[in-house]
Order: structure tokens, then C-alpha cells, then sequence
């Protein structure tokens, strides 16, 4: 039974008049699924109610989820709570935390977050399902309160944190602000753990209110602050996938046996084209490479050939399970996790230059303007004629002449036709409103033991900005493609902001003090992101701006792509590090062959939701490895002062975040003992009654490196000097909006 066969086999079942909430397990026996698949199933109900297409009720009992509460509790197992709903609780530092409905719909008042008081919070932990009774009890922010009264499923029960011993004996201190208490682990001396180790740990008993955690060691990491430890101790925190297996590799040793690089049946001979990728100066492999010929008649066949890893990556293969199970590859400060074994990622599917690799090509044909008339897709064999990094790009841009006699006449005209008309393309974009966020990406340089040993900012150049524009018209000529077929395909779709944040945003920005229209107009929205640009406010309002969008996804729905003013969308160009990208290059390769394609609307939101959430864990280990190897490079600098910014403003204190060294830490309005300092939420300042004591969003500040904890992931920084920055008044507010003209605008990837 497929997924997809099952997830409809118990919609069928709950959905029955006569069906009573019973457990998973019950569920099972009425489906016959055997018992060793018994796990899976209970996995996919968790995924169905987080969807919001069951709930769980009292006991686990799986209902649907508009069951009224005697249909909820006809099982009887026991009485129903008064309004009692399911979903998500978060906990804060604090110990208190909230819950989101399951399958509340954005901008839904169902979706309001349920404050839970500590003494309210059993003992459930952040990612925990559980079910909570509402009160009438109001918490510490307008909204609804409640009470948890069951876990109905754990997010996880493995945790990582350093060992210590006390008068309690052996205990682990959770990493992070998870957990306030240490967890006690019993007798941990059959695992040779020491004190100050690293270790991951089984919770057998979570930690509440009334009672403390207990748990069980089962793999010790190392001594901390050892080079690699806490490398290691992020990928287990997060479930990340290590070693491939055996058979997924013996899939892949396969594949390099059968490969003779030859043109092959069935493809299109471009190994006589002049083709050229452009990655950065420390890439393994290379997923793209660039054609760009100019015909007769002046339109431009621009060709973006794409490394053909479906021809190695063969469905329900060993190899494209594990690869489906991993969803990407994840890019972590010192590593890369890869999701395919070298042997495909760094040899067979890379774009290397000087030898025949197998692709999926774009053709797509421009007018002089930038107009795309016409694209077609082939299987073709490509052998790239040079590799170019972005650096060796940029210096050509900037001085030509002393590049002509090196690289020829035919790659030196190529790189001139490439940057004339993507700037033409991103110019084009702009002005049909694409947005485009100013964040600077800041990447941590690292010794030979993975140490910090200094950071920089990563530049967006003309280099990075022509690779991007031929990528997202390749993407999207894909996708017309495909749709014009009117075949399902797994889409990069990123809805519209919800009015509600978009209204939190305005109020944001009008205190500020800009001037701005309606921000339901994209255009809008980008005017105020150049309004800012070079400002003091320039990060506060892009992260603003940034937490207004909402997050893009993977789904087959017909839904397009709101920050990029894209109808239709997807992920074509990097099959090596995304799975979504190998189900379309599968979907194009059986088009292309005239076979019928495997086009299960239900499977494709089910791989959606799995890769969408499987990018969102890469990106998290990633944000947490840099804070902690940040964190491990200023404990060893206390006292020494940086220049930073403000990024937020709170009644306890300043957050700021460095400008040259990408740390954001906070200093506590206790440390500010120079004045006492009032909170205005409105304003986002912290005011004190001496002229001049002001602090506000942007503001440019001179801090020193006062406290730094690793584990809790958290450091404190002292006020040295405050840059006080001019700022215009808040203009008043419009009665009415009119519709913006449409400026010429720079657009985001």
C-alpha cells in the first residue's frame, strides 16, 4: 500500500458515519496492516493531523477534525475536555509556551497561538502534538489560554547535552534553552562516559512542573569544545542522516560501472557548443553550466544545461530511497551531508570541464529585450569548456580587455552576451515586482580544525546576479512546460503575506517614520525596501519585511511563486543537492521519451511536504552550528568590543548583532545603568530621561563581548558607545491608498 492508498484507506475509515475515535493501533488492526508497519502508519496519521486533516482526541483517539465533542468522546475512554483542541505546543526560556491548532489556515482567528502557563504544561516539550483545554483564564498576551491534559505525540525523545556529576548524580544539561533543569541518566558507567563529555541521551521521563526529566545515555559524542564535537552534537541534535548505507552506495558503484561517456541513445550531441559553468571558488560539484548563442535576426537561444541525475538515480532504487530520505544536502560550517554519495555528486553528474556529462537542457530563445518567444527541453551530452568562479567573473566584468587573449574569442563573447542580457532579464523582473531583500549573508571563516577564525560577508555580484537570472528562467520555463502539459509536478510555490502581518508590518515602519501606501502592493513593498537601502533601519526593515512573508514550500497546487511575481514556478536546476528537482528532471526525461508518466497528484503533496520540511531542518542546523562555533570563538574574547547594530528592541533589553562578525547577542537593560530606561512596544525604543537616551531599531552601537554560554547558546553583550542616528519624523496617517505606478525595480531570487 502506498502512502498516499493509505493516508485515503483511514480518511475512509474516520470518515465513516458510524466511526468512533479508537487509537492508531486500532486503526491498524481495522486496515490489516501488519504489525512491523504499525510505526509507519502512526507516523502518518502524526503528518495528517499536523495537516489538519484528522485531530487527535483524548487518549490519542484519532478523529476528524470537525468531530463535535460527543463525537469526539462516544469512545468514552474518558470524558472529553470542554473545548479541547489539538496542535503543536512551543515552550519558551521561560518555561511557559503556546500551542498552534493544527490545521488552522493562516489569518484564521482558529490559528491564534493558546498561551499555556508553566503549571499548565504537563510535561510536554517544544514540537510535542498535544491536546489542550481552553480556560477562560487570560495568559500573558491577549488571546486564549488553556491547559495541556494530554501528550499525544512526542516530537522527539533524543536529545544532546554535556554530562556532568553532582551531590544528584549523573546528569546531562540539555543543549540550549529547551530544558531549564538538568536531566538525571541513572548509571551511566557502562557507556564510559567522563564528566564534560558530549553525549546524546534518551528521555524516559520528560521533565514538567511538578517532577524532574530522567533519561538514558546512549552514545557519548566526546570531550566538548574538542574540534569536530560540535559538528557531531548539531547533526544528532537534528536528526541528521551520516554514512550512507551500503546498498546506496552499491547503487552508485553500479552506476560508474555502466557510464562509458558516450553521446548516448536518444541525446542531443552539444559537446562541440561553447559552454561554461560559473560556481563559487570551493565547489565540488557543478550542477550547471551556460550556452548563449546569438542567431540571425538578433534574438538570443540562451541554453542552461543541468546535470541529468535521473540517468544515475533510478526510482525505488536503494539509492533513491535514501536520497528522498535525506530531501538535500545540507551545508553546515565545516561539512557538507551530502544527498547523493560522491561517486554521483563529485564525479558521474558533475559538470566538469573537459569531459562529456549527461544533461537536461533548457533552450530558451530571447528577443534583444529580454522577451522570452520560445523554449524547448532536451536530453543532451554537453563537455563545459571552462570553469569559471564568481571572483574570476567579477574581475572580468570590471576589466575585459586583459581577458581576451587567454580565453579566446568564443568564451570571451560568451561572458559578454551572458551579463548584457541577464541584466536585461533583471531589470525585466523588477518591473514586473519581484522583490528583492537586502540580507547580507555573512559566512564564517575556519581554520584546519574547524575553529572560527574570522567571518566575512558573502558579496552579491554581477557574477552571482547572471548565474541567478539564467537559473530562474530555466526554472520557469520548466514549469509553463509542464503545466501546458497539464501534468502535476512538485512546484516552489510561495503564497501571498496574510493581511494581518502585512498590518503588524505597516504599523512597524510608519513608527519608524516612512511614508508608505498600501504594503498589499507588491510594489509597494518595494518601494520601501529602496527607501531604506543604506539607512540605519535597512536591517531591521528587511528582517521586518522578511517576517511578513511567509515561508515557500513544496507542492504540487497550482500556486505561484509571490516574491519572485512568478505564476508558475519550480526547482529544475540543482538535482545533485535537491530531491524536488530529480522528480521533475523525471517528469521532463518521460516527456520527452513519450512515456506516461507516473502523475499521482496525492504522492506529489505527500514528497512536497516531506522535502519542504526536510530543507527546513537543513537550514536550522545550519543557523545553530554557526551561532555555536561563533559562540566558541568570542568566549575566548571577553572584553573585546565590535561594531554592531540594533535588530530588536524588548522592555528587558537590546538585541544587536554585529556588522563585521555575524554575532546577535543581547544587552540587558540591568548593564545600562548610565540612565533608567522606560519601553515604548510602538515606538520599538527603550528611553531614558537624560536627552538623548534613546534607543531604537537600526541604531548603530559600539558593544563589548560580556558573557558568553555555549550550551544555553546565548551571549551578552555590554554598551560601549551609542551612535545616535538622525531620523525623520513619522508622517501621518493616509485615509486612503492609491494604487502605485509601476517604477522600474530590482528583483529577488
Amino acid at each position: 500500500m502506498t502512502d498516499i492508498d493509505l493516508e485515503q484507506a483511514i480518511l475512509e475509515l474516520v470518515g465513516r458515519p458510524n466511526y468512533q475515535p479508537v487509537k492508531p493501533r486500532v486503526i491498524a488492526r481495522r486496515l490489516n496492516i501488519p504489525k512491523d508497519e504499525v510505526a509507519d502508519l502512526k507516523k502518518r496519521i502524526k503528518k495528517m493531523v499536523r495537516r489538519g486533516q484528522l485531530a487527535y482526541g483524548p487518549s490519542h483517539h484519532v478523529q476528524s477534525p470537525d468531530a463535535s465533542p460527543s463525537e469526539a468522546s462516544s469512545g468514552k475512554p474518558k470524558s472529553k475536555p470542554r473545548s479541547a483542541v489539538s496542535g503543536v505546543f512551543r515552550r519558551t526560556s521561560g518555561g511557559y509556551g503556546f500551542v498552534r491548532p493544527s490545521g488552522a489556515a493562516p489569518g484564521d482567528p482558529a490559528a491564534q497561538d493558546i498561551y499555556i502557563d508553566q503549571r499548565d504544561a504537563a510535561d510536554a516539550s517544544t514540537g510535542d502534538v498535544v491536546l489542550v483545554e481552553l480556560s477562560s483564564r487570560r495568559g500573558r498576551r491577549p488571546g486564549p489560554a488553556g491547559k495541556i491534559v494530554e501528550v499525544v505525540d512526542r516530537e522527539t525523545r533524543r536529545f544532546v547535552g554535556t554530562y556532568f556529576e553532582d551531590a544528584r548524580g549523573a546528569m546531562v544539561q540539555v543543549d540550549g534553552t529547551l530544558f531549564l533543569q538538568p536531566i538525571t541518566v541513572g548509571d551511566p558507567g557502562a557507556s564510559g562516559v567522563q564528566p564534560n563529555d558530549k553525549v546524546v541521551f534518551e528521555m524516559v521521563r520528560f521533565p514538567s512542573y511538578l517532577h524532574p526529566g530522567e533519561g538514558v545515555i546512549t552514545e557519548v559524542l566526546g570531550e566538548r569544545g574538542k574540534p569536530g564535537i560540535d559538528t557531531l552534537a548539531i547533526i544528532r541534535e537534528h536528526g541528521l542522516p551520516d554514512a550512507f548505507p551500503e546498498s546506496a552506495l552499491d547503487d552508485a558503484r553500479q552506476e560508474a560501472e555502466r557510464f562509458d561517456a558516450g553521446i548516448g541513445e536518444g541525446r542531443r550531441d552539444y559537446t562541440a557548443e561553447t559552454v561554461v559553468t560559473i560556481d563559487p571558488v570551493d565547489a565540488r560539484d557543478f550542477d550547471d553550466a551556460i550556452s548563449l548563442e546569438e542567431l540571425p535576426g538578433g534574438h538570443l537561444l540562451l541554453g542552461v544545461h543541468i546535470a541529468d541525475v535521473s540517468h544515475f538515480v533510478r526510482p525505488n532504487t536503494a539509492l533513491d530511497r535514501e536520497a528522498y530520505d535525506r530531501g538535500t544536502s545540507v551545508y553546515l560550517p565545516d561539512r557538507v551531508i551530502p544527498m547523493l554519495p560522491e561517486v554521483i555528486s563529485n564525479s558521474l553528474a558533475s559538470l566538469q570541464a573537459g569531459k562529456v556529462r549527461y544533461t537536461l537542457s533548457a533552450m530558451m530563445e530571447f528577443t534583444p529585450d529580454g522577451i522570452r518567444v520560445g523554449a524547448e527541453l532536451h536530453r543532451t551530452a554537453i563537455k563545459s569548456n571552462r570553469r569559471f568562479s564568481y571572483e574570476q567573473i567579477d574581475e572580468f566584468l570590471a576589466n575585459p580587455e586583459p581577458w581576451r587573449k587567454k580565453l579566446g574569442v568564443k568564451v570571451f563573447d560568451l561572458l559578454g552576451r551572458m551579463h548584457r542580457l541577464a541584466m536585461i532579464l533583471r531589470r525585466r523582473r523588477g518591473e514586473r515586482g519581484a522583490l528583492e531583500l537586502s540580507m547580507p549573508e555573512v559566512k564564517i571563516d575556519l581554520d584546519k580544525q574547524g575553529r572560527v577564525s574570522g567571518a566575512h560577508v558573502v558579496q552579491h555580484t554581477e557574477s552571482h546576479q547572471i548565474i541567478e537570472e539564467f537559473m530562474l528562467a530555466a526554472n520557469e520555463a520548466v514549469a509553463e512546460t509542464l503545466r501546458d502539459k497539464e501534468l502535476f509536478f512538485l512546484r516552489r510555490i510561495h503564497k501571498a503575506p496574510v493581511a494581518r502581518k502585512l498590518k503588524v508590518l505597516t504599523d512597524f515602519v510608519s513608527e519608524l517614520g516612512f511614508d508608505t501606501e498600501s504594503l498589499e502592493s507588491r510594489f509597494e513593498l518595494q518601494k520601501l525596501l529602496n527607501q531604506v537601502q543604506g539607512r540605519p533601519e535597512q536591517h531591521a526593515v528587511n528582517y521586518a519585511v522578511l517576517r511578513s512573508l511567509q515561508r515557500a514550500v513544496y507542492s504540487p497546487e497550482d500556486e505561484g511563486h509571490y516574491a519572485l511575481a512568478s505564476d508558475c514556478y519550480c526547482h529544475f536546476t540543482s538535482p545533485i543537492r535537491r530531491y524536488p528537482d530529480l522528480t521533475v528532471h523525471r517528469l521532463v526525461t518521460a516527456m520527452l521519451e513519450g512515456r506516461k508518466p507516473k502523475n499521482d497528484f496525492g504522492e506529489l503533496v505527500i514528497a512536497g511536504e516531506h522535502c519542504s520540511q526536510r530543507e527546513e531542518r537543513a537550514e536550522s542546523a545550519e543557523r545553530e552550528l554557526t551561532k555555536v562555533k561563533l559562540l566558541a570563538y568570542l568566549s575566548q574574547r571577553i572584553g573585546e568590543e565590535m561594531e554592531a547594530v540594533i535588530t530588536g528592541v524588548e522592555s528587558y533589553g537590546i538585541f544587536v548583532q554585529g556588522i563585521e562578525m555575524p554575532a546577535e547577542g543581547l544587552v540587558h537593560v540591568e548593564a545600562m545603568v548610565d540612565d533608567y530606561y522606560r519601553f515604548d512596544r510602538a515606538a520599538h525604543t527603550l528611553s531614558g530621561h537624560r536627552s538623548g537616551n534613546t534607543f531604537r531599531l537600526g541604531d548603530r552601537v559600539r558593544v563589548a563581548v560580556a558573557r558568553v554560554d555555549i550550551d544555553r547558546r546565548e551571549l551578552d553583550f555590554r554598551l560601549v558607545q551609542h551612535t545616535k542616528t538622525p531620523r525623520k519624523a513619522p508622517s501621518p496617517a493616509k485615509k486612503a491608498t492609491k494604487r502605485p505606478s509601476k517604477r522600474k525595480r530590482r528583483g529577488i531570487g
